[in-house]
C-alpha cells in the first residue's frame, strides 16, 4: 500500500502560469519562511516513515528537531534555476540529517545484538540438530525467554539492518531521489553502476527473499500482508527482510568494494557455499547484462529498436 506525502500548499502563481518564485542562490527571509512552512507536512511524513524502520526506543522529538533544522538549510540555499523540485531536495536534506542524528545515539543498544546474536546462535544450533529450521516455540524454550521476546528482538534486529543497509551508502538510497547538489560524471556513473548491480542482485535473490523485498520495499505492501500471502508469520517476514538486505549489502560490496565483505561465519560451510554463490550468480548476471549492451552499441542504428 503506497504512502503519500501530504502535498504542500500551492505558491502564488504568475499570471502566465509559472511559478512567482525564481529564487537566487541566498534566498531571502521571505522565500525561506514559505518554503519552510509550506513543506513542514513533509518533516513529519519522513519522522514517521524513519520511525518505522528503528527501534522502538528512538525518540521522536529528537528527529523532528534534526529534520525542521535540515528543513530550514535546504530552503536557504535550493537553486530553483538548477531543475531539482524543492521537495526532492528538501527530502534527500532531512533523510540525511535524520540518519546523522541516528548515528549520534545508539539507536542499536549492546542489548540487542547481544540478544539477537543469542537468538541467531539458537536457531543454528537448533536447526543442526534437528535437520530443519526451528520455529519462534522452539528458540524461545531452548533460551528460556517468551515467544514475544524472540518476536520483539528480530524486529528490532531487522529494522537495525535496514537503517544501516541506509547508512552504508554515503550518497544516500535509491529512494532519496537527485543529490543535494550536482554530482560529478565520476560519481553519476558509480551510482548507476551500483543501481544496476542492485537490480541484478534482487533479481538473483532466493524465491521467498526476493518476494519479500519486492512486496515490502517495491510494492509498499504491509508485513501483514506479505506474511499471509508467503503463510508464515509476520515476525518471520522481518526475520528474512533482514537476511535479505544483508545478502544484498553484501552482493553489492562482493562486485564494487571487496574489503568491505564480511566473512562468512563458518567458512566452507553449506550457507557460505550458498553466499558465495549467489555473489557469483549477480556477477555473472551483470557480466551478461554488460556484453548485451555492448553488443547493442555496435549494431547499426536501424537494428537497435530489434534488440531487447
Amino acid at each position: 500500500m503506497a504512502l503519500v506525502i501530504p502535498q504542500p500548499t500551492p505558491s502564488p502563481v504568475h499570471p502566465a502560469g509559472e511559478r512567482s518564485l525564481h529564487l537566487a542562490p541566498s534566498n531571502d527571509d521571505l522565500v525561506v519562511e514559505q518554503l519552510v512552512r509550506e513543506h513542514l507536512p513533509l518533516v513529519g511524513y519522513i519522522v514517521r516513515e524513519t520511525l518505522a524502520r528503528v527501534p522502538s526506543h528512538v525518540d521522536r522529538d529528537d528527529l523532528h528537531s534534526a529534520g525542521c533544522s535540515a528543513l530550514f538549510r535546504a530552503a536557504q540555499t535550493w537553486e530553483e534555476e538548477r531543475g531539482i523540485p524543492f521537495s526532492r531536495y528538501a527530502s534527500r536534506r532531512i533523510r540525511g540529517a535524520m540518519l546523522d542524528e541516528l548515528r549520534t545515539v545508539d539507536w542499536a543498544s549492546r542489548s540487542v545484538r547481544r540478544k539477537g546474536r543469542e537468538i541467531e546462535s539458537a536457531r543454528a544450533t537448533l536447526a543442526a540438530t534437528l535437520r530443519t529450521a526451528p520455529d519462534d516455540a522452539q528458540v524461545a524454550a531452548s533460551l528460556g525467554i517468551s515467544v514475544a521476546e524472540v518476536e520483539q528482538s528480530d524486529e528490532d534486529v531487522a529494522r537495525a539492518s535496514v537503517l544501516s543497509l541506509d547508512a552504508a551508502d554515503e550518497h544516500g538510497t535509491a529512494s532519496d531521489g537527485l543529490a543535494a547538489t550536482e554530482p560529478s560524471p565520476d560519481a553519476l556513473v558509480e551510482h548507476r553502476e551500483r543501481l544496476q548491480y542492485l537490480v541484478e542482485a534482487v533479481a538473483e535473490l532466493p524465491e521467498r527473499l526476493r518476494a519479500v523485498v519486492q512486496g515490502y520495499f517495491l510494492d509498499e505492501r504491509p508485513m501483514t500482508e506479505i506474511a499471509v500471502e508467503l503463510g508464515i508469520t509476520e515476525s518471520r517476514v522481518s526475520q528474512i527482510r533482514a537476511e535479505a538486505l544483508v545478502l544484498l549489502r553484501d552482493a553489492l560490496n562482493s562486485a564494487l568494494e571487496p574489503e568491505l565483505v564480511r566473512p562468512a561465519a563458518r567458512p566452507g560451510g553449506a550457507a557460505a557455499r550458498r553466499r558465495e554463490a549467489y555473489f557469483s550468480a549477480v556477477a555473472d548476471r551483470h557480466a551478461s547484462r554488460y556484453v548485451a549492451r555492448r553488443a547493442a552499441w555496435q549494431q547499426p542504428a536501424g537494428q537497435l529498436d530489434s534488440i531487447a
